[in-house]
């Protein structure tokens, strides 16, 4: 049971979070190792299951509270910034956040295949591991199909909580056997019984978040191109993007006790460390030094010879950001807080950013593709299993088609990792050898994908900067109201009827 000890510490430690955070904007980041601390500093108590879910619940509460914005946030950013840009602008810049996407993507696979062969963390016995659930079979071409599925959904309102996904059935069917064009007869019968799988639609729960960014982004594009007829709803989603970025303003205030909460939770509810097996723990290691060399050399020397500024001053203005998915291990669930830091911190250009963190957040996913090749190719090596050249060929260009469509959610790349497994022959149940370190590597490669939507922002910014210029900067950074220019006017009723009353004879019928 937790003692009197243990509560005066977390009493303690957030008397001291609320008293630094009324001091510093950012005192989030420097209290990591606190929350740590915490988290270790409870694991001997043995609290219960039900104990720990009590402790992490101020931490649900912040996860319900950015989940909550994430919807209205996506759809109202991306339509105000495909609006406020021409097509040309809108697809200039689009070209070039897909090229970074692209790019930034397959760096990250080849570091985690050179990683794993380097390292070679599978090596021993698979005897060590033990096995605790089964993983849902999932065939690559149906994955790949539904992903195309969710980008057109037949339902708008549908798509704001479900996600389309194929499931499948059992179908009994009655086959005739024939022998030299004579019908053969088994048990006295003509025919005979087999059953078969067949995939059937189904859904998932789950922002549909595919969906609405295309939706969002044709949209948008349509708003813009009607020019002052489109003028009244541009307005409406640009107010509720503002309304929207000003309640994560509040919830930022809440978001420091939230983590610590979060990651102190994870820690007591973890289990034993000295019991993870050798293999596994180089295998987290290896996934730890890849993640690092993407995210402190690769990602910030791309940010460097692009745009020739300092690379670390950008990353200090989204430690909040950073810290916030470490906690949440959600890239949607950090969208708000990356929307924020980047705007407020970094003073990047809105336009830019309603554009390329929506779209970022949902398919650029640098730390899931790292992941995914790395851990297929070390269950081939748990499993002796040697791949050759195209092999790894195939797992490279796999997990970076498949990290487009794995979710911003936590765990999600263990979904797709099915599809990177069958693409080479691999049992898909040895998923279940990495369930037991994932959580703390989901944090990781969350943290690194939306570091690498950030400095994406900063790069597709840098590029468009002179289309940006030549654009009215309405939704820039220096917003100027311009009330005179709209096409219509907001008047209230009761003054319009005592002002400018018609002549009887206009309003009788």
């Amino acid at each position: 049971k937790i003692e009197t000890t243990a509560v005066v510490t977390v009493i303690a430690q957030l008397v001291q979070l609320m008293i630094k955070r009324k001091g510093n904007k950012s005192s989030c980041s420097p209290l990591l190792s606190k929350r740590i601390i915490l988290g270790f500093a409870l694991r001997p108590y043995k609290m219960s299951y039900r104990e720990v879910k009590f402790f992490s619940f101020p931490g649900e509460l912040l996860m319900r509270m950015l989940q909550m914005l994430v919807l209205p946030l996506l759809v109202s950013s991306l339509i105000t910034g495909m609006a406020a840009l021409d097509s040309r602008a809108s697809g200039k810049m689009g070209m070039r956040a897909v090229v970074y996407y692209t790019s930034t993507t397959v760096i990250a696979v080849f570091i985690g295949i050179v990683m794993v062969l380097i390292i070679h963390p599978g090596k021993g016995s698979k005897d060590e591991f033990t096995k605790q659930q089964q993983i849902e079979q999932v065939s690559p071409a149906d994955a790949f199909l539904d992903l195309i599925r969710n980008m057109f959904p037949p339902n708008l309102v549908e798509a704001c909580t479900k996600q389309f996904k194929t499931q499948y059935a059992k179908r009994v069917v009655q086959v005739t056997l024939t022998v030299n064009e004579s019908i053969f007869t088994v048990n006295g019968s003509q025919e005979i019984t087999r059953e078969e799988m067949i995939p059937v639609p189904g859904a998932v729960n789950g922002i549909n978040a595919l969906g609405l960014v295309v939706f969002s982004m044709c949209f948008g594009l349509i708003i813009g191109s009607m020019r002052e007829q489109g003028q009244p709803l541009k307005d409406f989603f640009d107010c509720l993007n503002e309304a929207i970025m000003r309640l994560v303003a509040i919830i930022m205030w809440y978001a420091p006790i939230g983590i610590l909460f979060l990651i102190a939770g994870k820690i007591v509810e973890m289990d034993d460390i000295t019991a993870m097996g050798g293999q596994l723990g180089m295998y987290t290691v290896t996934v730890i030094c890849g993640l690092l060399i993407h995210a402190i050399f690769v990602l910030p020397t791309l940010y460097f010879v692009v745009t020739r500024k300092n690379p670390f001053v950008f990353i200090a203005g989204l430690l909040q950001a950073l810290i916030t998915a470490l906690g949440t291990s959600s890239s949607s669930a950090t969208l708000p807080i990356t929307f924020k830091c980047l705007e407020e911190n970094n003073k990047v250009d809105k336009r830019v950013t309603r554009f390329v963190l929506p779209v970022g957040a949902t398919i650029n996913m640098d730390g899931t593709a790292l992941y995914e090749a790395l851990a297929a190719i070390f269950i081939a090596q748990v499993n002796d299993y040697d791949l050759n050249f195209g092999q790894i060929l195939t797992i490279s260009i796999t997990a970076t088609a498949a990290s487009i469509g794995a979710a911003g959610i936590p765990q999600a790349g263990l979904v797709t990792m099915v599809i990177v497994l069958t693409s080479v022959g691999l049992p898909t149940d040895d998923i279940t050898l990495i369930i037991a370190v994932d959580w703390f590597l989901d944090r990781l490669r969350t943290t690194t994908n939306v570091l690498g939507d950030s400095i994406g922002a900063g790069i597709v910014e840098h590029l468009s900067r002179h289309e940006l210029q030549n654009k009215d900067p309405e939704t820039g950074n220096s917003v100027v109201e311009e009330t005179n220019k709209k096409p219509y006017q907001l008047i209230c009723q009761e003054n319009e009827y005592e002002n400018e009353r018609p002549p009887n004879s206009e309003t009788k019928m």
